[in-house]
């Protein structure tokens, strides 16, 4: 525990200092603690340029809460950049709360893209991801009809 809380306290150090090569190096650590925290922070100091590392971690990290973090920050990013490997996601995640949380980023980001993905989507095994694809496809429907992305449509994609 004390390790875990020192090595937090260096991860605010270098998170002041937007050291985005050694967020890039934790998404990788033992401890899914720290890839969690380094997944979410990674996003948040490197933008679109995240988009790659983040999505390594969407399609091969061991701890379903970590890929849950990594497609909810691809989902913040907001880029379309994101969209194929949160779709393969969608499509083959084992766990259904990645496959969910991949299906709302795609309804965040709000691309027509995502919509064949989505549809299948709804077909899932899983309650929570047949409703995260209807909902984010509502709001691809919401998209198409006022033909703009905001930050409304941003909010309400899933």
């Amino acid at each position: 525990m004390d390790n875990r809380l020192n090595l937090l306290m260096e991860m605010e150090q270098r998170f002041d200092n937007k050291d985005e090569t050694y967020f890039k190096n934790l998404v990788d650590h033992k401890d899914y603690v720290i890839r969690t925290r380094a997944v979410c922070i990674l996003a948040d100091i490197s933008g679109e340029k995240a988009i790659e590392s983040i999505g390594r971690v969407l399609l091969n990290d061991s701890d379903q809460l970590v890929r849950h973090e990594a497609a909810f920050s691809l989902g913040q990013l907001g880029h379309t950049r994101g969209i194929d490997v949160l779709s393969k996601a969608v499509l083959e995640d084992p766990s259904f709360f990645v496959r969910h949380e991949a299906a709302v980023a795609l309804g965040v980001i709000g691309s027509e893209q995502s919509r064949k993905t989505l549809e299948q989507a709804l077909n899932d095994e899983s309650e929570e991801v047949r409703e995260s694809a209807m909902i984010a496809l509502a709001n691809l429907d919401y998209i198409a009809h006022v033909q703009r992305t905001n930050k409304f449509t941003s909010l309400t994609g899933g």
